[in-house]
């Protein structure tokens, strides 16, 4: 009996079912990602189930119908099964168009007089997919050779050149938008309320025991005044909360429990202490830290010493 639903349909359903099936049982690693989702294979399994049970009704009632026929009856069935489908005769056809050969009958009009060893060849003309597909490579040829041989266009290795471009550019725009991909080159001080709301939380819990809530400090230095031990501003600031302070008495790195997005974030709300004034401030320790990259007018008066010859210098802090 003639299937209900062509192979085209009922092959790829069962190859997906059982592949997916395999890599299920077998868990090679790299399952198909339709496997991923239950859901997507619950539906597959009973597409196929709906189309084997269809197929499975339609044929008995095929079955049915053809046993109750008479001889002639089941004679036209017969002659109307092994009729080919109207889609399979247009295939022949263009076929036979493509090719554009002379039929079995009509050979003797264009065979050849000379033979060999009784071989004789046949005059048939070239197929037209092969005819129009040599123009088009001639077409395609001459196009070629004028862009990148007469007008000099951009051939595969600018074609590489620019990828490279664009894949740098789309790395580093990711790279700006992957906050824990920040480090000490690319930290940036954290203005957005919910940064600061998030590094306050990491000062919290990690920072208040030695640094108090109001950044005095007390184990730890003053975070409100001028002076750093190991220097200020966000990069110095993100390199001492990462990597520690000073061998033997300084903190620990914390790089170890925090993301570099949360360091990035704690780092950024310490530096909402400069100018505050907290209830118990520490003494100073270290050195008093100017941002070298700050405008002079930024500069602070009491940090600035003028000498002898009436030049103004700016005191550096040592970096520890």
């Amino acid at each position: 009996m003639k299937s209900l639903f062509p192979s085209w349909i009922r092959v790829p359903v069962l190859f997906f079912i059982i592949f997916g099936l395999i890599e299920y049982f077998i868990d090679s690693g790299a399952k198909p990602a339709f496997m991923e989702q239950p859901a997507i294979m619950l539906f597959l399994v009973l597409v196929l189930v709906i189309l084997v049970a269809i197929e499975a009704i339609v044929s008995s009632m095929d079955n049915i119908l053809y046993q109750s026929l008479d001889e002639a009856g089941k004679a036209r069935y017969k002659a109307e099964k092994e009729k080919p489908s109207k889609f399979a005769t247009w295939i022949q056809n263009t076929y036979k168009k493509l090719l554009r050969q002379k039929p079995v009958e009509e050979e003797h009009e264009i065979i050849l007089d000379h033979n060999y060893d009784g071989i004789r060849e046949l005059d048939n003309d070239l197929p037209p997919w092969w005819l129009y597909g040599f123009y088009a490579s001639i077409i395609f040829g001459a196009i070629y050779l004028i862009k990148y041989h007469v007008f000099n266009g951009d051939n595969q290795y600018d074609e590489l050149e620019t990828e490279y471009a664009e894949a740098k550019i789309a790395i580093e725009e990711y790279k700006r938008t992957a906050k824990d991909l920040v480090d000490i080159n690319t930290v940036t001080v954290l203005t957005d309320a919910a940064d600061l709301k998030a590094g306050q939380a990491v000062f919290e819990t990690n920072c208040v025991a030695c640094h108090m809530t109001d950044g005095g400090g007390g184990i730890g230095p003053n975070l409100t005044d001028k002076y750093w031990i190991l220097g200020g501003g966000i990069k110095n600031i993100f390199n001492t909360v990462s990597e520690g302070g000073r061998n033997g008495k300084g903190m620990i790195a914390w790089k170890q429990s925090l993301k570099p997005s949360e360091i990035a974030q704690v780092s950024s709300y310490v530096l909402q202490f400069q100018g505050t004034t907290p209830a118990k401030p520490k003494d100073p320790e270290g050195d008093i830290w100017v941002d070298e990259n700050a405008p002079e007018a930024d500069i602070p008066t009491e940090e600035m010493e003028i000498k002898t010859d009436s030049v103004i210098s700016i005191e550096k802090e040592p970096i520890n």
